[in-house]
């Protein structure tokens, strides 16, 4: 498992969104949104409402490769981006969790093989 800087755990800690990518039965890719969960393991949790129903989950019992994303905009003049994409193996679990309530027992954990970020060093 690639393990993330010490800039990039900042930036993601700071961050509440990301875009997971996932790839269908027909090879057809998925992005959705979604809240995820940096462990101190090095491995991102994704909860949600449901999340055993959705077609994210369905995706990845089939195949578990996953593109995750966070990024925002600094600021538009001058232009400045900054994010994190992590390519990597889902790994579905079912079960309690400590994420909260509001989530489904079923979550998706990220392990990263690579990771390729922009606009950090400025921080």
């Amino acid at each position: 498992m690639t393990e993330f800087s010490e800039a990039e755990r900042a930036y993601l800690k700071s961050q509440r969104l990301g875009r997971l990518a996932t790839v269908d039965q027909h090879g057809q890719p998925q992005a959705n949104p979604v809240g995820f969960y940096p462990q101190d393991d090095g491995t991102i949790l994704i909860g949600g409402y449901a999340m055993g129903t959705t077609k994210k989950w369905r995706n990845l019992q089939k195949n578990p490769k996953v593109a995750l994303v966070i990024d925002d905009i600094v600021s538009v003049r001058p232009w400045k981006v900054r994010g994190v994409d992590i390519r990597g193996d889902a790994e579905l679990l079912t079960g309690p969790h400590e994420l909260g309530p509001h989530f489904s027992e079923e979550l998706i954990r990220v392990h990263p093989r690579r990771i390729h970020s922009w606009g950090l060093e400025e921080e």
